[in-house]
């Protein structure tokens, strides 16, 4: 089967192409076109008119990349939820439009979920807790009795955004995560900043105003070490309860952050303490990009799910603990 999957719950409208020939997860092309911005944040207007002007130009690429025709594909697949209004409508018509103008199948899949499935498929993790972080979602994950339970999550911004919004304020820029990264290895002292857990949930609201506070009192890579070393270690300590807690003994790092060796370093040092294997996908399929929707397409369709064109609005808020996990168990 090739399933054609199209992302566009946030800055990056993605057109992936994958087949499951042999049974593994083959991306014949993964092109995408994404927002950046010098300063200030994601405007869901400005979204919209992005992904409204590369649609086409990247499921051409894709299509050349992939060396097929909309003839040679079996499955159209897009984000459903969750992400930006304006930004996933723009996906939903393209696919729903690809979809009957080709009479292909339609199915509507969950964001998160597939960074997760798409994640297990390339890294070999059979059953892992899994650290889902970008800058809209920090959840803990973990499959339990049909669903993808989240142990833990944010209780106000997700961590992504956290590095960007802190990034801002320094004038770095969008995406301001891989710039504090580096600043990360460059500090001379931890300055005290808000260290928020709450049982197995997370809250990064106080630290990033305490952050922003001290902008001007202490040195940029100071500031960037502090206020990182205390939101990985936040979730890393979420994510070792979450191991204890389940039994489990595989942690799966994904999601735009995975980029970050500040944490990947954290999360590795547990994880060996804990004899657990650590698994993180390569950077492209951890970032917002469409082969992770197109793989979960047709795990999906794999397993006997359908959709009608009625059926495929979308769903701004939908939960990753919402979805019937039908393919497992």
């Amino acid at each position: 089967m090739i399933c054609c999957g199209i992302e566009s719950t946030a800055h990056t409208f993605g057109v992936g192409i994958v087949s499951d020939e042999g049974g593994k997860c083959n991306i014949l092309a993964n092109e995408k076109h994404s927002v950046s911005t010098k300063e200030g944040g994601l405007i869901p207007r400005e979204l919209a008119q992005h992904h409204c002007k590369y649609a086409l130009p990247v499921l051409k690429n894709a299509l050349k990349k992939a060396k097929a025709k909309l003839e040679d594909i079996d499955l159209i697949a897009f984000s459903q939820g969750p992400g930006i209004g304006n930004a996933l409508r723009v996906g939903a018509v393209a696919a729903r439009s690809l979809a009957l103008a080709n009479e292909k199948p339609l199915l509507g899949v969950n964001h998160c979920v597939a960074h997760v499935e798409i994640g297990k498929a390339l890294t070999g993790a059979k059953d892992p807790i899994v650290v889902y972080v970008s800058g809209a979602n920090t959840q803990i994950i973990g499959y339990e009795t049909g669903r993808y339970r989240v142990f833990g999550e944010t209780l106000d911004i997700g961590l992504g955004n956290l590095l960007d919004s802190f990034g801002r304020k320094l004038g770095l820029g969008f995406p301001a995560g891989p710039v504090l990264d580096a600043m990360y290895f460059e500090k001379k002292k931890y300055v005290p900043l808000p260290y928020t857990v709450k049982g197995m949930d997370l809250a990064f609201s106080g630290l990033q105003t305490a952050a922003g506070q001290k902008i001007g009192k202490e040195s940029k890579e100071d500031l960037a070490y502090s206020l990182l070393h205390n939101a990985f270690a936040m979730v890393t300590e979420v994510s070792e309860r979450a191991l204890a807690h389940t039994e489990k003994d595989e942690l799966l790092l994904t999601g735009g952050v995975a980029a970050s060796k500040a944490l990947r370093k954290m999360l590795e040092k547990m994880c060996n303490a804990r004899s657990c294997k650590f698994f993180v996908p390569p950077f492209g399929v951890c970032v917002d990009q469409a082969a992770m929707i197109a793989w979960l397409g047709i795990v999906e369709f794999r397993a006997g799910n359908r959709m009608q064109v009625e059926e495929s609005g979308i769903d701004p808020r939908q939960r990753t603990d919402a979805i019937e996990v039908n393919w497992l168990g």
